[in-house]
């Protein structure tokens, strides 16, 4: 049993690179550490503790985590660092060996980390207490609040899929999931707790039901039972797991918003062939056309990955003719990074860092135009938006259920409130559309 008399009046600082999983996942470490005692530091105050949550999603994270912990570390002289994630779980030793870090965590660790804590001494050389990723297993819950008004209730974990670029699969396990009543539980939660909007995350989370035998579409629709939450969003959902049953849920739903994101990675066959994905383009357009038929508004977004190996500029152009020609909203854009140990690096053809950067600004410029043309179409409109608290002296913003951004003045009174307003035109910035509140 841990003796929690060690943590009283101790502080704790926390940091999370990466996915809004691990943005969840870290709120649920704080608020275990919170119940034995151990306190946030406030702002300017060094912690006893830091507690470093890690992406490796792409090599420039891996360089982002680094200096995370370094400057962590002298931010915070004498403090006992942990760091877990999926950059601890892939790189161990690595992590480690850097000097100040005491303890490195694995996924299946980071659950307990109250029980690695110990007396909280610094020690000579950090400790890894790592499982390998056949052993990651159990499913840890997790809901938490942004930073604005929105929740994120973890749903599922880890991924069976294996594309050829990625190293999730390692660093998260199998794919497994929460029960459906559990979810529901904490969505009730959050009602009680005055959120209105939940979006839900997960690494696969299409893949919903692996460790319980049910289903994405039986969750939702159990979701969408719960009174009190206004809104739901899904995360990033496989176009090959969003069924058109899901889709026509959406439709039909006034909880889900009609939003969704999809990751596409490359628009040639022979790329995602290269890259091992589940689909084809001729797939992912019928999904596109499936949406737009059930829900013309809704709002679209789009992952891509430009350069990965065995990309020729042939096959780019195909790709970029392809999004063009797709009716979608918006473009997350990722250029190729060489992950260790993924079957990609097998394939000889290597596209520039200098080709990656201009394939990436064509397909941004491209992304920037559809999402301007996408937020003029509702110009002259009004609409319900959930309005986000604001730093005093900047204005207000919210979405509407298309996920459109929308700026308002400033009002206290407004925070997590939603309110009907009239579009009237992009701010300033053209960052976001303005409006007037329609009382």
């Amino acid at each position: 049993m841990t003796d929690n008399t060690v943590f009283q009046n101790k502080t704790a600082v926390y940091y999370t690179l990466g996915c809004k999983l691990n943005f969840s996942e870290t709120s649920t470490i704080g608020r275990t550490l919170r119940e034995a005692g151990i306190r946030t530091a406030r702002k300017g105050e060094q912690a006893d503790i830091c507690v470093i949550n890690t992406c490796s999603v792409t090599d420039t994270a891996d360089k982002k985590c680094r200096r995370a912990i370094h400057r962590l570390i002298r931010q915070h002289p004498g403090a006992f660092v942990v760091v877990t994630g999926c950059y601890a779980q892939l790189r161990p030793e690595e992590v480690a060996g850097m000097e100040g870090v005491d303890l490195v965590l694995g996924a299946e660790q980071k659950k307990h980390m109250l029980t690695y804590l110990g007396d909280l001494r610094k020690k000579d050389s950090g400790e890894a207490i790592i499982s390998k990723t056949t052993e990651i297993r159990s499913f840890v819950p997790s809901c938490s609040r942004g930073d604005r008004t929105r929740y994120f209730l973890k749903v599922q974990d880890g991924c069976d899929y294996y594309c050829s670029y990625c190293t999730i699969p390692f660093a998260r396990g199998h794919s497994r999931n929460g029960t459906i009543e559990s979810l529901v539980r904490q969505a009730a939660g959050v009602a009680e707790e005055g959120g209105k909007e939940i979006v839900l995350t997960g690494v696969n989370i299409g893949d919903f039901g692996r460790s319980t035998g049910e289903t994405f579409a039986d969750l939702i629709q159990a979701l969408d039972q719960v009174e009190g939450i206004e809104r739901y969003r899904i995360s990033s959902i496989e176009p090959n797991l969003l069924t058109d049953h899901i889709i026509r849920f959406v439709a039909g739903s006034h909880r889900f918003m009609p939003h969704f994101h999809i990751p596409l990675q490359a628009g040639c066959d022979e790329v995602l062939k290269l890259m091992r994905r589940r689909y084809d383009t001729s797939l992912f357009r019928t999904k596109i056309e499936t949406i737009r038929r059930y829900l013309p508004d809704a709002f679209i977004g789009v992952d891509v990955i430009v350069g990965t190996r065995g990309e020729t500029d042939a096959y780019f152009r195909q790709v970029y003719d392809f999004i063009q020609s797709l009716d979608i909203t918006q473009l997350h854009v990722f250029s190729y990074s060489e992950r260790p140990g993924t079957q990609v690096l097998k394939i000889g053809h290597q596209v520039s860092a200098e080709e990656r950067h201009a394939r990436s600004q064509k397909l941004l410029a491209l992304s920037e135009k559809k999402t301007r043309e996408f937020y003029a179409r509702f110009i002259g409109q009004t609409y319900p938006v959930l309005m986000e608290k604001a730093k005093a002296g900047s204005p207000m913003h919210g979405f509407t259920p298309h996920y459109i951004r929308v700026e308002l003045e400033n009002r206290a009174e407004w925070d997590n409130c939603i309110l009907p307003v009239r579009l009237t035109g992009f701010n300033a910035e053209e960052t976001a559309l303005s409006g007037t509140p329609v009382c």
